[in-house]
């Protein structure tokens, strides 16, 4: 046990008032799940813990009963694993759903989300990689560019509250910092609440969405009521004064506009090892985590190995962060995506990196049918970066003699292991290797990657 840990000491917890569990009990902890918490058997049944690590002896409150599992929170650490961080250095940890896993070793963290890819890929797919590669690292802290900021008018709190909502509860946690936040946007939590205090509605403004490019920094202020010319003023001279665009969201996504500058300069990042720039909009999907990124996409071609004469296919291709890496490597790419906004912005990357051999298509690549839009289409290696809902449909219509090679990059494991299972057993194909990616430090987002290989 830690020196500074005695087995009075209990976990960080939040400093909302807790119920007083009405029953407790001591486990021992083998694991993390999907969402960070401990797991444990108590009396044969599984039991998910929350605030304990791997390795703890723990006395924890019930807090949920199921048929197959319980739940509970510890209550005091008997034994500490010696990877507990003592003192988290965010103060609102415990409190803040921002993250989940401050009170871990970095090192820790990653393990264990690699525990939680292979237990789905053997549990749920039935498969095993042939190789495990390094995980895909990068900043600890401050690494976040694309937030969601929850803004609540809270007068018995003292006005308005800016911050991440609270750890499974709809209240907000009012931030005056935040460590994992680029630092663009941390600065700026201590005075968003006097800003947004002094606009005509402040109980109208429901959220701020915050996005940053390489260079340029924007907020997005969704507001449910008209803003008056005194409102845009203000707004104005807060983006001239902090250097951050400023956009409006008056409605659904197709609203969102700029106020200030009226014609900003793009948000965009690069990719150098690939000669590509990559622009989007405030509101487009792009990955938070730039240096992670960056490598994700190397590892990626290097395992996909496109050659000069081959033709790629590339799913759920989004503003083109693979497609056009892939395309400077190959003959030709077929890029799909449903999203019609994130496809515009596709082509438009294609064409201002003077990029002609992709072919952009849209399709709904979560719809059962019979005939895949591709399939008239001979392509050697298939890359597939689906959202958390996996890629089974895409993944049902590949022929026969379908991709040589299939790298595919997944942001929850639960979803890559079906798809494995299907991949592997059904198709015919090897899974070569597999990897985590710490696109989230601190938090139990899990990020993968694994290459499969036709025999």
């Amino acid at each position: 046990m830690p020196e500074h840990l005695t087995q009075d000491t209990p976990p960080k917890r939040s400093r909302r008032r807790q119920k007083k569990p009405a029953e407790t009990a001591i486990a021992f902890v083998d694991k993390l799940n999907y969402d960070g918490s401990g797991v444990a058997r108590v009396n044969g049944k599984v039991t998910f813990i929350e605030g304990a690590l791997p390795g703890e002896r723990v006395l924890f409150g019930y807090e949920k009963r199921r048929e197959s599992y319980d739940a509970g929170r510890a209550i005091e650490i008997i034994t500490a694993s010696p990877d507990r961080v003592l003192n988290p250095p965010c103060p609102y940890f415990g409190t803040c759903g921002g993250c989940a896993l401050q009170h871990f070793q970095s090192d820790a963290q990653i393990s264990a989300k690699e525990q939680v890819l292979r237990e789905s890929l053997e549990h749920i797919g039935k498969v095993r990689p042939e190789n495990w590669v390094a995980p895909l690292r990068g900043p600890a802290w401050g690494y976040r560019r694309k937030a969601r900021l929850g803004v609540r008018h809270v007068p018995k709190k003292g006005g308005i509250l800016v911050g991440f909502r609270e750890h499974k509860r709809s209240f907000i946690t009012p931030l005056a910092d935040c460590k994992i936040l680029d630092p663009r946007f941390a600065r700026l939590l201590p005075i968003l609440p006097g800003l947004i205090s002094q606009l005509s509605r402040p109980n109208r403004i429901p959220q701020i969405e915050v996005a940053a490019g390489d260079h340029e920094a924007a907020l997005v202020f969704r507001h449910l009521d008209p803003l008056t010319p005194q409102d845009h003023e203000r707004l104005r001279r807060f983006g001239q004064d902090h250097t951050v665009q400023i956009h409006l969201q008056p409605g659904g996504l197709e609203s969102v506009h700029p106020l200030w500058p009226e014609q900003p300069p793009s948000l965009a990042y690069r990719l150098p090892e690939h000669d590509v720039e990559i622009q989007f909009t405030p509101t487009d999907f792009t990955q938070v985590n730039a240096d992670v990124n960056r490598r994700m996409v190397g590892r990626a071609l290097d395992w996909l190995d496109p050659q000069p004469n081959e033709r790629i296919l590339d799913l759920f291709c989004g503003v083109g962060n693979f497609t056009l890496p892939l395309a400077r490597r190959s003959l030709s790419v077929v890029a799909l995506e449903w999203d019609a906004a994130l496809l515009e912005r596709a082509r438009a990357n294609a064409a201002r990196n003077s990029i002609t051999n992709v072919e952009f298509r849209r399709a709904d690549l979560d719809a059962e049918a019979s005939h895949a839009p591709w399939n008239d289409d001979r392509v050697e290696k298939l890359l597939l970066d689906p959202p958390r809902s996996g890629a089974i449909e895409a993944i049902k219509r590949l022929p026969a003699d379908g991709p040589q090679r299939i790298v595919y990059v997944s942001c929850y494991p639960a979803t890559l292991a079906r798809d494995s299972d299907y991949l592997v057993h059904a198709l015919g194909y090897r899974l070569m290797r597999a990897c985590v990616m710490d696109m989230f430090p601190h938090t139990a987002h899990a990020e993968s990657m694994a290459l499969f290989v036709r025999e």
